[in-house]
């Protein structure tokens, strides 16, 4: 290529990249000019992904704690095992060593032939032969408990092998929330305190406009049951807690994720509940919408990634999500999946 035409080309690009400059900033406006219901959406969505990415966590933490203690168990149980293979080898070393001593080159039929007291000679071999069959028995128990050993060894391998992949997924899901929250910040961080405000107030005319229509449907029904002494106990504490910061992983006494409020208020009632809102939908009697009672745990959106404590009168407490507080809110803060019922009891 000549250097004249080399020139040209250079300048065509350069030229290009000017013009194409402004069209692409203006195909991404700053944060405080886009629109505000889509940068409701976004930030929605950003916080949606860090509660989906904290429950993951939380789920895996929980499998690490149950493979932690199993374990230890397991580990425990082998060492029980193995003292008791040191001590059944000692038995059956001191049995060999009794029945070799007790042995000789002639013949038992002979010595007792010779013996001058046959009786004596009867009762000597009656002691042999008690010997053999316990030095039997205790092989026998040395092998059973050699395998038993062996099995216990490979168990707790196996145990510590997952709980050294669940370590690294722990710390993968820990990275992710993180990941997610810096997102949010940056993206809290990119508005202006008056965009901010108006953000605010556009997410609590929508909260209120899913709530009056949630209500209008008829479809909470009457909302005047009392809730069981369990239920009523797991919802002062959740009430307790208001005021407490959300972090995430959290589950008490100083701050809280959305499902570790949930189950820690129930655990206070005496009520052991699973730790993650997946697990709470999941695994917990479900109850319809028109027969919610205080205390009864309300599922949002189509993957249960978030969970609030019914409190009555169509409001909900919640952890809602980082930045905030616990706090009490209407029950249609976000789209409704369903409800669970810790306890059954009337």
């Amino acid at each position: 290529m000549s250097g004249r035409l080399l020139r040209l080309v250079c300048t065509v690009a350069v030229t290009a990249s000017v013009v194409l400059a402004p069209t692409r900033a203006a195909a991404d406006p700053a944060p405080d000019e886009r629109p505000l219901s889509e940068l409701l959406t976004d930030l929605s969505q950003q916080y949606r992904g860090a509660e989906r990415a904290t429950e993951a966590y939380n789920a895996t933490a929980g499998k690490l704690a149950r493979q932690r203690a199993e374990w230890a168990r397991l580990d425990a149980r082998l060492a029980t095992a193995r003292r008791s293979l040191d001590d059944g080898r000692g038995t059956a070393g001191r049995l060999a060593r009794q029945q070799y001593q007790g042995v000789s080159g002639i013949s038992p039929y002979v010595r007792l032939l010779l013996a001058r007291d046959p009786q004596t000679m009867l009762d000597e071999g009656h002691v042999i032969g008690r010997l053999a069959r316990e030095r039997a028995e205790a092989v026998t128990r040395l092998s059973g408990g050699a395998r038993r050993a062996d099995a216990l060894a490979h168990a707790a391998r196996r145990a510590l092998d997952r709980q050294r992949s669940l370590t690294e997924q722990r710390r993968k899901d820990r990275d992710t929330v993180r990941a997610k929250l810096a997102g949010v910040e940056r993206l809290l961080a990119s508005l202006s305190p008056e965009r901010l405000a108006e953000l605010t107030r556009l997410e609590q005319e929508r909260t209120a406009a899913a709530q009056n229509e949630l209500l209008a449907s008829g479809t909470m029904g009457d909302d005047d049951r009392p809730p069981s002494p369990a239920a009523g106990s797991a919802l002062r504490y959740a009430v307790d807690q208001i005021g407490k910061p959300y972090r995430w992983g959290a589950a008490g006494p100083a701050s809280y994720d959305c499902s570790g409020l949930t189950s820690r208020a129930w655990r206070a009632a005496g009520r052991s509940i699973p730790r993650t809102s997946q697990d709470q939908w999941a695994r917990l009697p479900h109850v319809p919408l028109n027969a919610l009672r205080p205390g009864d745990l309300v599922l949002y959106h189509p993957d249960a990634t978030h969970v609030a404590m019914y409190a009555g009168h169509g409001m909900v407490v919640q952890a809602p999500r980082p930045g905030a507080t616990v706090t009490l809110t209407p029950l249609a803060t976000a789209p409704v999946l369903g409800a669970v019922r810790p306890d059954t009891a009337v």
